[in-house]
């Protein structure tokens, strides 16, 4: 497939840009720097903006996919709702027939009708950012286009591929010792599989181990 990542030079960006050349698919990188980009020879860097509609149609044009990794500087979290938004409008204009979001943890339920973000226990400094991908969901939930959000677990971070994890779909997963993690290379896993085979169409779904 021809994908379109936006984000690429990310911490879950780029593992999930060396999972989409793993099992051979054709990569345009579009980040604000194409010089940082791991350079392969079935990636094609960019510089473009995801904030940018009509930007965002003229990278995708002909895409088979896009991946919004995208992560907006800390201050400018508010930003992201943008983007979204751009990603949208420009992925109906460019005809992209899968849209794919890397999606916060937050928003999660982790008891009946409470999340993650209003259960007090996160940290002050997470606060901005999961409330900009909860309300970045609720763009994407009145879209009208084949959209995905995945949610990693509570904690994501570089590790192994293992390709053995869980799949939720609005709660919280998490283990026997009520953990919840996740490497960024079993994410990336996880997003590749849902692009290849969709299973959750215009829904979000999380996993962990």
């Amino acid at each position: 497939m021809n994908v379109v990542l936006y984000g690429a030079t990310g911490m879950i960006g780029s593992r999930i840009q060396r999972e989409l050349i793993s099992r051979g698919h054709t990569v345009t990188a579009v980040v604000r720097d194409p010089s940082h980009v791991e350079p392969n020879p079935a990636v094609t860097a960019l510089k473009g903006d995801q904030t940018d509609a009509a930007d965002v149609a003229a990278k995708a044009k002909g895409a088979d996919a896009i991946i919004s990794a995208y992560s907006p500087g800390h201050g400018t979290e508010q930003v992201l709702l943008t983007a979204i938004q751009a990603l949208i409008d420009g992925a109906k204009t460019a005809d992209v027939p899968r849209v794919l979001v890397v999606g916060g943890a937050a928003g999660l339920y982790v008891a009946p009708g409470v999340t993650l973000l209003d259960s007090g226990h996160l940290p002050e400094e997470w606060k901005a950012i999961a409330t900009a991908h909860r309300d970045a969901l609720e763009i994407l939930r009145k879209a009208d286009l084949d959209w995905t959000y995945l949610s990693p677990a509570a904690f994501i971070q570089p590790g192994e591929r293992t390709g053995k994890f869980r799949l939720g779909k609005d709660d919280l997963v998490a283990d026997a010792k009520g953990e919840s993690r996740i490497s960024a290379e079993d994410y990336a896993v996880a997003l590749v599989d849902e692009m290849e085979q969709p299973k959750h169409i215009r829904q979000r779904f999380t996993l962990a181990y």
